[in-house]
């Protein structure tokens, strides 16, 4: 079988570089070791965003009399949660298939592997290998739970981030390793179901990528709905010889013992670099990440990368962009290279983050003389009007030429409101184009307009 493009890994990089080439008139396949739509459709970002409005929909029961609503009790049935969620991901699954199909894209089931030549192997789940000619092979193999020595995960009392949403039962107590994205989702959906949740995190602060005052905010909150919040702290060892676990965390003050039934590690990830033939091709490898340049093409012609496993941010939405970029450049044309300083990063806790661009420190480290402002959302009448006025929107500029370098959200709903940022920052838009830029009222929204005016002494509500 001769293809234009073979497509190893159906991950949002993958499933879109293999739509667009065949958009593009390539006679495409995708190879796909377990399920369609990869992790993030079956065991990552949509699955935990079901996970997550449940544990949603049952704090506001648990709050239905701040609204002036009488509820007579509500209980979460831990394995509905988890049977909707899982629901969600075959529908979307399922969907993928559809668009497979559609575009008329051959899905091959098994393992691949690339071979000089231009070939690629595929082994199948009965042992059986066939071999495929195609003139561009695009990896997009994505990347799984890294695993820490001392914290071997056994995917009982140990587990990553598959086992944690998709537990048999829901645990009394748990401990979550790392306080990034996922540590922070999974720490938020089993307190807000009743589980008793510490977050032990090595850095000084939680979700250390997030510029400072969002870490300090999400920190309050979260200690606020009962989540203990261990920093400067590393888990040395677990011990899972009896009923549960007991962890053993090197403090500032010494080290302490933890009880837990369940140690959640998310200390992110490790691409999926293995026993895929770089060593045999050739592929170039540098820090466990596959090396590409600006259009992902790899040292090896016709054979490129995108995704988890080359350097740049492990998101769904990036990888899809590299994908496309990828292929657009495969097809001939000429696509702009990707700026990785616009990037839109979201955590779906609650309160969400989400930020673009530039920390108010790495504007400074970087040089810039810059306006910051701030909009409380205890300020939006929208956001009391629906209770939720933890947060704020911050927002970074260039002094000098008023560049939109930077915004940082925590509060109800924010990661629907930080695509204005990006598509402001793509477009070179000022920071007095946002102030005299009209926004609806009331809203969020809204909240972006208040920050640029009070970052040029013009805010009206504070």
């Amino acid at each position: 079988m001769n293809y234009d493009l073979i497509v190893i890994g159906s991950g949002p990089g993958g499933y879109v570089a293999a739509i667009r080439g065949a958009q593009l008139g390539l006679k495409t396949a995708v190879v796909e070791r377990e399920s369609l739509g990869g992790i993030c459709l079956n065991w990552g970002c949509i699955p935990t965003k079901a996970l997550l409005k449940s544990a949603q929909v049952f704090e506001y029961i648990n709050h239905a009399a701040d609204y002036g609503i009488k509820v007579q009790g509500g209980e979460a049935d831990f394995g509905a949660v988890i049977k909707r969620s899982r629901g969600v991901a075959d529908g979307m699954s399922k969907g993928i298939q559809f668009l497979m199909k559609k575009n008329k894209i051959d899905v091959i089931m098994g393992t691949a592997k690339i071979k000089k030549g231009n070939k690629v192997e595929v082994k199948a789940a009965d042992g059986s290998s066939k071999e495929y000619t195609a003139k561009h092979t695009i990896l997009a193999t994505g990347a799984r739970s890294r695993e820490l020595p001392n914290l071997k995960q056994d995917g009982k009392k140990i587990i990553g981030y598959r086992q944690a949403m998709n537990l048999p039962e829901q645990p009394k107590s748990m401990i979550v390793v790392g306080s990034g994205a996922i540590g922070i989702e999974f720490a938020y959906f089993y307190n807000a179901l009743g589980t008793k949740v510490t977050v032990v995190e090595f850095m000084d602060r939680i979700v250390p990528v997030e510029d400072e005052e969002i870490s300090k905010q999400l920190e309050r909150s979260l200690k606020k709905a009962g989540i203990d919040i261990m920093t400067n702290s590393s888990v040395e060892s677990v011990d899972t010889s009896g009923k549960g676990c007991k962890a053993s965390v090197k403090t500032a003050k010494g080290v302490e013992t933890l009880e837990a039934d369940i140690v959640l590690s998310a200390v992110g990830i490790a691409p999926n670099i293995e026993n895929i033939g770089l060593e045999e091709v050739g592929v170039k490898v540098d820090r466990g990440r596959v090396v590409t340049d600006e259009f992902y093409r790899t040292n090896i012609a016709g054979v490129y990368a995108i995704g988890d496993i080359v350097a740049g941010q492990a998101l769904a939405h990036v990888a899809s962009a590299e994908g496309i970029i990828c292929v657009e450049k495969i097809a001939g044309h000429h696509p702009e290279p990707l700026n990785y300083n616009n990037i839109p990063g979201c955590t779906y806790c609650s309160p969400e983050i989400a930020s673009v661009g530039y920390t108010e420190k790495a504007a400074k480290e970087a040089g810039y003389e810059i306006k910051v402002g701030k909009f409380p959302f205890s300020a939006s009448g929208k956001a009391s009007a629906g209770g939720n006025k933890d947060g704020f929107v911050k927002v970074i500029f260039d002094a000098k030429y008023g560049e939109f370098l930077g915004c940082h959200m925590i509060g109800a709903n924010v990661t629907e409101m930080i695509a204005e940022v990006v598509v402001a920052r793509k477009l070179e838009t000022t920071g007095m184009e946002i102030v005299k830029s009209v926004h609806p009222h009331p809203t969020m929204s809204e909240a972006i307009m208040e920050a640029a005016a009070d970052a040029y002494g013009e805010v009206i509500h504070l």
